[in-house]
């Protein structure tokens, strides 16, 4: 501190840096409460997808400020970082964990096809690119159930069944509106009443099928892939979040949504979506963060969790990593599902 006052110059470069963070972490901060109806205002969508690293801004702001000794600027700080902490503290929680059953079924050789549980993939295929033998590979050393992939093309299909996809999910059905990159469902059982679109969505055909677990629970996967919120079509990006918002209405249906969702839980419209039905996997288990984009640009680790696993209400979820696919501007996102009785 001493040193800090006997040298202005560097308590002013303190003092601007200080004053900066502070800036950037309460405006982002403060984003992320903006309510739907203002979340596709320009860049809007951008500021909000970096909300976890506020904090840390909020942190830095906090501790030049101390040193520069701007007391305001440390209050302010300091409130950024409370509330940034305490808006992510959800994601760190164990309030919820997952059966024992379901425990004992993801931990077996080999998937059980008549449980209450299941194992469930989601990944962005990067317009075909990705490793198609990787994928199957993670799907068997993760005794994966049920796959849903993004960005699929034809041809890339034909290599992930060449690598051997049906030995594990012999089941699937894929889709695409403009003929080019489609999304897809692999299932190691029968996909009841599969179809091309279940959500009717503006952004890409999502294909959906019935999963029955155990003899009695069936349950509906779909795989989501909206809009980028790119320059441009951020209303277009907000219009495929509030499409798929629509979901909530089908009450005779349980559903499980799998994908690249292009919205981290921080955005209004994806909190929308989830209302007080659905679940986000990350953060009903306590997981923590699951970055899962970008995955392509060197030197830059993925830093907004935009791929999730989203459950209906009444199923448990747990387990949760991310993996790397070579080829793929995202990681995967794997995890346990668990639909039968709590606490059993």
């Amino acid at each position: 501190m001493a040193k800090v006052r006997r040298v202005p110059g560097v308590r002013l470069v303190l003092s601007f840096l200080a004053r900066a963070l502070a800036l950037i972490a309460l405006i982002g901060t403060g984003a992320h409460y903006l309510p739907s109806q203002f979340a596709a205002w320009p860049f809007v969508p951008e500021v909000v997808s970096l909300t976890p690293w506020y904090a840390l801004a909020a942190l830095i702001a906090l501790v030049l400020s101390l040193l520069s000794r701007r007391w305001f600027t440390s209050l302010l700080a300091l409130a950024c970082l409370y509330v940034g902490v305490s808006w992510q503290l959800p994601f760190f929680s164990d309030e919820h964990t997952l059966p024992k059953d379901a425990l004992a079924a993801g931990a077996a050789e080999q998937p059980i096809k008549d449980d209450y549980a299941a194992r469930v993939m989601t990944a962005n295929v990067f317009r075909g690119h990705a490793d198609a033998a990787t994928i199957v590979q993670v799907v068997r050393d993760n005794r994966v159930e049920v796959l849903a992939l993004q960005e699929t093309t034809d041809d890339f299909v034909k290599r992930l069944e060449k690598a051997g996809i049906k030995d594990y999910l012999p089941y699937s059905k894929v889709s695409s509106a403009d003929g080019k990159y489609g999304n897809g469902l692999w299932s190691l059982t029968p996909l009841g009443s599969p179809a091309r679109d279940d959500v009717d969505s503006s952004a890409s055909q999502m294909p959906a099928g019935t999963v029955t677990f155990g003899q009695d629970r069936d349950i509906r996967f779909v795989s989501v892939h909206t809009t980028s919120p790119s320059p441009g079509s951020w209303q277009q990006w907000k219009r495929s979040l509030d499409e798929l918002s629509n979901m909530k209405s089908h009450v005779y249906t349980r559903y499980v949504f799998l994908g690249d969702f292009n919205a981290t839980y921080d955005h209004a419209p994806f909190r929308d979506f989830l209302g007080n039905r659905f679940s986000d996997a990350a953060r009903y288990s306590g997981h923590g963060f699951t970055f899962t984009w970008p995955m392509d640009r060197p030197g830059i680790p993925p830093f907004a969790g935009i791929d999730h696993i989203v459950v209906d209400r009444g199923i448990q979820s747990g387990q949760l990593k991310t993996l790397s696919i070579p080829g793929s501007d995202h990681r995967a996102l794997v995890g346990t599902i668990w639909v039968g009785e709590s606490g059993r």
